[in-house]
């Protein structure tokens, strides 16, 4: 059976995972990629960053993305979340507060499932570790939150 989840479940599933694919179009044609992101629970919205490039390019020019976070257990057991919003890149004292906000909170999230400790942000993502780039540290504004699940 296949079902529609409730606005608070579509909500702890995306508080309580770090990767999603992040939908975008650039030229006209739809990607879909892996991130590592944080809701923040706040302002309502997906925290993340990048190096300067295709996906940041493209966002710029068109803001209208998705994210799709997926709990998936079985092929027959399952929950998917999707969120429609609008990117916005920060900038300033903002952007460096979100960033640190999407550290600590996507080390909890990792420590609280994989029993390891995480110290540092470049443990999970090496782009921090390239010299002479800074990140870009943007938010996907939700304006729609989506579900469903499949119980056996």
């Amino acid at each position: 059976m296949i079902r529609d989840l409730t606005s608070e479940t579509c909500i702890e599933l995306l508080r309580t995972t770090c990767i999603g694919r992040l939908a975008y179009i650039a030229h006209d044609v739809p990607y879909a990629i892996p991130i590592t992101y944080y809701y923040y629970q706040p302002n309502n919205s997906i925290i993340s960053y990048s190096l300067e490039g295709h996906k940041i390019i493209s966002m710029r020019n068109k803001n209208t993305v998705s994210l799709q976070v997926d709990d998936i257990e079985t092929v027959n057991r399952w929950k998917s979340v999707l969120v429609h919003g609008e990117f916005e890149e920060l900038t300033g004292s903002n952007a460096k507060k979100l960033l640190n906000e999407f550290s600590k909170g996507v080390k909890e999230i990792i420590n609280s499932k994989e029993e390891k400790k995480v110290q540092f942000i470049h443990e999970f993502s090496r782009k921090l570790g390239v010299k002479d780039a800074s990140p870009i540290v943007y938010q996907i504004k939700i304006l729609e939150i989506t579900g469903k699940e499949r119980l056996g």
